[in-house]
């Protein structure tokens, strides 16, 4: 009897068992049992040669339950199992456009997304044969996975892994420090990732991997934070108050673990623009006069039209019997602000920038 079973892969989890059949040993004394064929007590089946199937024994109370077991026990040869996880497969649907057009990957990735749907057919364990006792009461069931179907799935997701994680980083050096190149590497650690647990599972079923070290998620990971590192930010304020506008947003970078200043000229800079009108309270007895101030920050590409990647804004109003106090306070607010030690913040909703900022990097990576 012959009964397909799905197992979809995308990420096989760490695989350090060895290859072994799945069969348990059968209870002394359960004479059922030990008048079952061959294959039910030990696995060993005569038509599937475990040098080409991996093989494993379910049993159970019903044919279904039996058939489950065998699956599990099958999964349990990749220690934790095979299953699948979206979120390659998420990312190229959520952002399919952006990543093609950025990396031109088109192929790469068609490619990619017709293996991930195709895995149903291309990896699949299998009920080969089933056997119950007289009684009906006791099952068992045989699952078969083909060594040579898993091997040509893995090595071609494999290659293509490596050939999407050399298009990702192979960047000429004048892209590399930006926020496209930090994309880049980190969209590679996840491929790395996959990468590295397909060749763990070849290697448990005995086929060979890459000719090449893999190199790890990791890896790509540590050049991502390098590269933000690298990326320059210039900050212009039109108007400030003793420094403390762009100092605040300047902590707010370097903890981010960007640099700012010390470049001519960057490409990337936050444009940073503060108006201020004032209107007197002419029915105050102490005739207040309050200052209201617009305040926008834009991350700007300036070698894409001066693009703005992400605007950072806010409206605050402050009163004082003297303008140039209620201006002092204004932006001793903004600073806070900015920094998120304001109950401002909460009141209006509005995040502080390193959390804008950490959002917007969030984006950019999976």
């Amino acid at each position: 009897m012959k009964r397909t079973f799905v197992v979809t892969a995308l990420i096989v989890s760490a695989v350090f068992m060895t290859i072994s059949c799945g069969t348990r040993p059968i209870a002394a004394g359960n004479r059922e049992l030990a008048a079952a064929p061959t294959w039910v007590r030990d696995g060993n089946h005569a038509r599937y040669d475990r040098r080409m199937y991996l093989t494993a024994v379910g049993r159970g109370n019903s044919l279904i339950v039996a058939e489950r077991d065998a699956l599990g026990q099958l999964v349990t040869i990749f220690h934790q199992g095979i299953h699948i996880d979206g979120r390659v497969a998420e990312v190229y649907r959520s952002r399919r456009n952006e990543v093609a057009t950025a990396f031109a990957l088109y192929t790469e990735i068609d490619r990619s997304i017709e293996i991930v749907a195709s895995m149903d057919n291309l990896i699949g364990a299998e009920i080969r044969d089933t056997w119950q006792d007289d009684a009906g009461a006791n099952f068992a069931a045989l699952a078969v996975l083909n060594r040579a179907r898993v091997t040509r799935i893995y090595s071609e997701m494999l290659r293509q892994n490596q050939k999407i994680i050399a298009n990702l980083t192979n960047t000429p050096p004048t892209e590399r420090n930006t926020f496209d190149g930090y994309s880049r590497h980190l969209l590679a650690a996840v491929f790395a990732d996959m990468s590295i647990n397909y060749e763990r599972v070849l290697s448990v079923i005995g086929a060979p991997g890459h000719p090449q070290r893999l190199r790890s998620g990791d890896d790509f990971r540590r050049e991502a934070a390098e590269i933000r590192r690298s990326i320059p930010i210039g900050i212009n304020v039109n108007r400030d108050e003793g420094g403390r506008i762009h100092g605040a947003f300047s902590r707010a970078f370097s903890e981010a673990g960007f640099r700012t200043g010390g470049e001519t000229n960057p490409r990337f800079v936050l444009d940073v623009n503060i108006g201020t009108r004032t209107n007197e309270d002419r029915t105050d007895i102490n005739r207040w006069i309050f200052v209201y101030m617009e305040f926008r920050a834009d991350l700007i590409d300036t070698d894409d039209g001066n693009r703005v990647l992400r605007s950072y804004n806010f409206n605050r109003r402050r009163g004082h019997s003297r303008q140039q106090e209620a201006e002092r306070l204004l932006f001793l607010d903004a600073e806070q602000i900015i920094g998120g030690r304001h109950n401002y913040n909460s009141e209006r909703n509005i995040p502080a920038f390193r959390d804008l900022l950490s959002d917007f990097l969030s984006q950019l990576g999976p």
